[in-house]
């Protein structure tokens, strides 16, 4: 491996614009950021974070195991984890029920 000068980057407003994924590879691997750039450049703007996932409860649950092995077929098409496909399921099924009584405004 050589050592090789990297070019030092003083302003943000040295780095070009609108170039591809193979340009940027380039430049970033012959290009540095000093500290004068980074005391010029406009801090990030905050970013939202996710909401935190609602905690959920383990629960036993007995399925037969055709029934079993159908949800996990049908998991598996749908690229999910099959416990994922039965919350959805049951959220679905839910929101008629309460629908259909009534429960929902």
């Amino acid at each position: 491996m050589t050592d090789r000068k990297l070019i030092p980057l003083r302003d943000p407003s040295e780095i070009p614009e609108n170039m591809t994924e193979a340009e940027e590879r380039e430049f970033w691997d012959t290009h540095e950021i000093t500290e004068e750039f980074l005391e010029k450049a406009e801090p990030l703007p905050e970013q939202e974070l996710p909401a935190p996932r609602p905690r959920t409860r383990p629960i036993s649950l007995r399925l037969d195991d055709d029934v079993l092995r159908r949800l996990k077929d049908v998991a598996w098409k749908k690229h999910k984890g099959y416990q994922t496909l039965l919350k959805e399921f049951v959220v679905e099924r839910l929101y008629e029920e309460e629908k259909r009584e009534g429960m929902l405004n």
